[in-house]
């Protein structure tokens, strides 16, 4: 005897929540943290606690010697310095008009490493956290690197980077080993191992 039953609606539809209310608590430099209230499909609410976020670009940046270029900074919220590739969020201007992620991929790789690239790639766009955040990243792939000459932009005020750089194999094998932690730079590495066939 066959199965007659319909296949199954795999398009999400029945999972869609509906925002019925939103309180916002707090409104910081890029984060909004906000508690919405949700109506599902079949009626029944929830609440979600949510990071609201504009965004962020990061950086797989790879020099002519075949070297990843990567920042070790302090993450507070880690409890740790951190190794990791290029990046920052973007700006929002007074209006709410957020800031191209193309242009601020070249200004985060200037501002963090000093260099400047002539080749731009977009890889990935993923979300970091969705669980409790929009922020999507823009992972950008970066060669044809030059250090920046004229006006040079340095890292932000509250940045303080140690700057790294790692011939693509030990950096791919670091992030084996567990030595790299942040999973921007992960999809980055891992996507790099893929591409040289490792």
């Amino acid at each position: 005897m066959s199965d007659q039953s319909a296949p199954e609606d795999n398009s999400g539809a029945a999972l869609v929540e509906r925002v019925v209310d939103s309180r916002v608590l707090h409104r910081g430099r890029y984060l909004t943290f906000r508690i919405d209230t949700v109506e599902r499909a079949d009626g029944s609410r929830a609440t979600r606690e949510i990071a609201g976020h504009p965004g962020a670009v990061a950086i797989l940046a790879i020099d002519d010697e075949d070297r990843v270029l990567l920042v070790r900074q302090w993450r507070l919220a880690a409890g740790q310095a951190l190794l990791e590739i290029p990046a920052g969020t973007l700006d929002v201007a007074e209006d709410g008009a957020v800031e191209d992620p193309g242009l601020a991929a070249r200004r985060e790789l200037e501002e963090e490493t000093g260099m400047r690239a002539a080749s731009w790639r977009l890889l990935a766009r993923f979300y970091t956290a969705p669980g409790f955040t929009s922020e999507l990243m823009h992972l950008y792939l970066a060669t044809d690197l030059r250090l920046a000459d004229g006006h040079r932009l340095g890292p932000d005020e509250d940045e303080h980077l140690l700057l790294e750089r790692l011939p693509w194999r030990d950096a791919v094998a670091a992030a084996d080993r567990g030595e790299v932690a942040d999973a921007k730079s992960l999809v980055a590495l891992l996507w790099l191992a893929r591409d040289r066939g490792v």
